[in-house]
């Protein structure tokens, strides 16, 4: 620097602004919320030693069954929040075959009451991960009785709630429920077969449509469409044929299998195709769940997964426990994915597990930044959902795994605003992602999101 000359570094000042009306909020799901599950496979699976990390049980969870939902709800809607996904627990609908508890439904509508008076638009969902004890006994998503089993609950729900919610999420994930229960064991009912994996695969999709056209029977003006769990999935090693097969086979399957039978009306199960004429074109919407990438690659070692296995690229940030890996530019990725199904789309989970709430902000602002590209690109992204408001029960994790934008004191249920609270707040109260918050909450990717 010359003598009596001071040179300033100018940064960059940029907004990267949504559509009007775009949808942001918070995502939750019953069993790990609510408390006291105790009429499902999930409650059941806990009781066996070994199944869930350290032997943690869901508990009282979060205590939403006995009211905590309120204060919860009002966090989100003082924050700028405008929306909320939450599921229906099958089990307290239907406790046994034939038997239907009004009082749950009850509860579920003053839930659903509550988001209205808050100005949060509810995106329900009727099937996330966990069933009844007596469909369970029933053989599950494995019998296909599921499909009118399923539909017939639906349409009590649908029916008892439809005055406050509009939008319906069907089934989550149902790719994982067929890869982690069926294929690989770490989820009820712990089957590892690869013909009842393909067997829950076309039940589902058979479900789903079920539900679908019973949904708008009752509610024309319902939108109504599945929830997929997008894995970004790239080869270790590309120059290698067999890695290369081996990510094609687990993007056919994992990724692709479910909504491309709903566009197409044939599973399509590699070696096998069947008709499904009734499934054609019955989504309104897709849901796209992302949290990371993966590289596959062959493994001998794996017979189970049809010689295939994933593991994260060794460059990658990774999320305390090592269950993420901050990719990015995979959300950017699933959404062309979504662009190609010919549907508008909803980013209906995305987080990060992270109790230092350290890595949480850049992963947040990075994501969002990705979706914002394809915001741009012209997709039909209609809103943003984050996983998830407070800490909760995460499944087989137990409580090990924080991805709460609120930390949760599992002794005395109270709620501790983290950071990254303060970041989602600014994000949703003005619909954007400024280079101000990113230079605020995470300084450190300030130059890769607005470069000089």
């Amino acid at each position: 620097m010359k003598e009596g000359v001071c040179y300033n570094t100018v940064m960059p000042d940029a907004t990267f602004n949504f559509p009007r009306g775009f949808l942001w909020g918070c995502a939750t799901s019953s069993h790990q919320v609510e408390g006291n599950n105790t009429n499902n496979n999930w409650h059941r699976w806990e009781q066996q030693e070994g199944r869930i990390l350290h032997g943690h049980k869901s508990g009282l969870a979060n205590d939403w069954w006995g009211g905590r939902w309120k204060e919860d709800f009002d966090r989100a809607a003082e924050t700028g929040q405008n929306a909320h996904r939450l599921s229906i627990e099958w089990s307290r609908i239907q406790p046994a075959p034939g038997r239907w508890d009004e009082g749950a439904l009850d509860h579920y509508r003053e839930m659903l009451r509550g988001l209205d008076e808050r100005g949060l638009l509810p995106l329900v969902t009727l099937h996330h991960f966990t069933d009844p004890l007596w469909l369970e006994e029933l053989g599950g998503w494995a019998n296909p009785e599921i499909v009118g089993l399923f539909a017939a609950y639906v349409a009590k729900v649908v029916e008892a709630l439809k005055t406050y919610a509009k939008t319906w999420c069907t089934i989550n994930e149902p790719n994982v429920v067929a890869s982690l229960a069926y294929l690989l064991g770490d989820h009820p009912p712990g089957v590892q077969d690869l013909g009842q994996a393909f067997a829950v695969m076309a039940n589902q999709v058979r479900a789903h449509a079920a539900a679908f056209h019973a949904i708008h029977s009752i509610q024309p003006e319902a939108r109504v469409g599945p929830v997929i769990n997008y894995r970004s999935l790239v080869p270790r090693r590309p120059w290698l044929p067999l890695d290369r097969a081996a990510t094609w086979f687990q993007r056919r399957l994992y990724n692709d299998f479910f909504v491309d039978t709903l566009l197409t009306g044939r599973l399509n199960y590699l070696y096998k195709r069947a008709p499904a004429p009734e499934v054609k074109g019955t989504l309104d919407f897709l849901g796209i769940n992302y949290y990371s990438r993966q590289q596959v690659f062959f493994d001998l070692r794996s017979p189970n997964t049809a010689f295939t296995n994933q593991r994260f690229r060794p460059e990658s940030e990774l999320s305390p426990a090592g269950f993420i890996a901050n990719e990015p530019e995979g959300l950017f990725e699933a959404l062309k994915w979504g662009y190609r199904k010919g549907v508008p789309l909803i980013v209906t989970e995305n987080g990060v597990e992270d109790h230092t709430d350290e890595l949480r902000p850049r992963y947040l602002v990075e994501h969002i930044h990705q979706m914002w590209r394809a915001v741009n690109f012209n997709y039909r992204i209609k809103g943003y959902i984050h996983w998830t408001l407070v800490d909760n029960f995460e499944w087989d994790r137990g409580w090990t795994q924080r991805f709460g934008l609120w930390d949760l004191d599992m002794g005395t249920q109270a709620r501790r605003k983290r950071r990254s609270a303060d970041l989602y707040e600014a994000i949703c109260k003005s619909n954007s992602l400024s280079s101000a918050m990113v230079r605020e909450y995470a300084p450190e990717v300030f130059e890769k999101l607005f470069p000089g």
